[in-house]
């Protein structure tokens, strides 16, 4: 089987929850025989072909953005002549550009719909938006979201619930690397003593602000790992608050994310918006055994994120209530190790790669067989 993925962006280029959803799936479901390719735009396409070792990633030129939607002349050849010798395309939602593809090209192959996200931030566009989108999502065969949470709460997926899967995202650990005691002493060192962690592009719906205000004179520790078009904001706000213990450390490496996250007190994921539809850092910090806090917005952080059993949930944007959980759990140690064991145990039930794969195969395998 044949499958052909399709997004705006995926590793290398950058890395972010879809782009890791797209890899764990390539990755893993080599497995069961299936040969995988991811098209993508990027602004430098060289080389246009990129061998990820168990899928390959195709690059056609990005010619301009607007309001974060990529458009690429190549892309309609391109995209034609993968899709002919797909047996399914799995369109990875939102990205409307990819919907005046999948029309233009008449590919006539079954197709699948990762929905990650209703769209959120561009509410003026989205009216004109809505009609094809409606039209894209009718016309696909089956659709897929994260969670029980975002299916209840979309106003868009509720409409096509009769042909949406729920499959929880899931990492593999095995494909993590393990860190050095070396690297643990070196982050041991560097940060100086316990931390709690973010992880993530730095990006308008990750509610750091909001994190960045609950630390006002609290002395908490702070690690902020990734980078993105709010972080020299985010940077100005610290050095306003004088805060004097918050590390951004921009984008490191898997080996140094993996012993951050070894380390780390806590993971915390103040998303406050509907864009963050899931939080694949919250999995990997229930992968690592921590208690995690995140934010009541109606998606799959809650769905992940248990309150009061694998972590802490507290309403967006509330500075005062964000900083009571930090308090908590850097207070309560004991406890905190108790969420951290309930968030590992939850991890191991839902959100391994290897059942998030399963999962996926036989969706394909339906749309093979039919």
């Amino acid at each position: 089987m044949r499958v052909l993925h399709f997004f705006k962006t995926a590793l290398p280029d950058t890395m972010g929850g879809v782009e890791q959803v797209i890899h764990q799936v390539c990755h893993a479901s080599r497995n069961y025989g299936v040969e995988s390719h991811v098209l993508v735009l990027s602004p430098d396409p060289i080389p246009e072909i990129v061998d990820m070792g168990t899928y390959k990633v195709h690059r056609v030129q990005e010619n301009f953005n607007i309001a974060s939607t990529g458009f690429s002349f190549q892309a309609f050849s391109k995209f034609k002549d993968l899709a002919a010798d797909s047996d399914i395309v799995n369109f990875h939602f939102p990205w409307p550009f990819m919907d005046m593809i999948h029309f233009a090209s008449r590919h006539n192959k079954p197709s699948v719909v990762s929905y990650h996200s209703d769209i959120v931030n561009q509410k003026n566009l989205l009216k004109l938006y809505r009609p094809l989108q409606n039209k894209f999502l009718q016309s696909a065969n089956h659709i897929i979201t994260s969670s029980p949470n975002y299916l209840a709460s979309s106003e868009v997926l509720i409409q096509f619930k009769d042909k949406t899967s729920i499959i929880p995202i899931g990492v593999d650990r095995a494909t993590y690397p393990v860190a050095s005691p070396a690297l643990l002493a070196k982050w041991e060192r560097a940060v100086g003593g316990p931390f709690f962690l973010f992880i993530g592009v730095l990006r308008y719906y990750k509610g750091l602000h909001t994190l960045l205000d609950a630390l006002e004179h609290t002395g908490y520790p702070l690690v902020i790992v990734g980078s993105g078009p709010k972080e020299q904001e985010l940077k100005a706000q610290a050095q306003r608050l004088q805060l004097k213990h918050v590390h951004f450390l921009g984008r490191v490496s898997d080996n140094d994310k993996v012993a951050l996250l070894q380390l780390s007190t806590a993971v915390v994921f103040p998303s406050h918006l509907r864009s963050e539809a899931f939080g694949i850092t919250l999995i990997e910090g229930a992968m690592y055994g921590k208690p995690l806090i995140s934010c009541e917005i109606g998606t799959g952080t809650t769905f992940i994120n248990i309150a009061n059993e694998t972590g802490l949930v507290v309403p967006p944007e509330d500075p005062m209530a964000l900083r009571e959980a930090l308090r908590y759990l850097w207070e309560n140690p004991d406890a905190a190790s108790v969420m951290g064991a309930k968030s590992f145990a939850r991890f191991n039930k839902l959100f391994t790669g290897e059942k998030m794969v399963e999962a996926y195969m036989g969706v394909y395998r339906k749309l093979y067989r039919d």
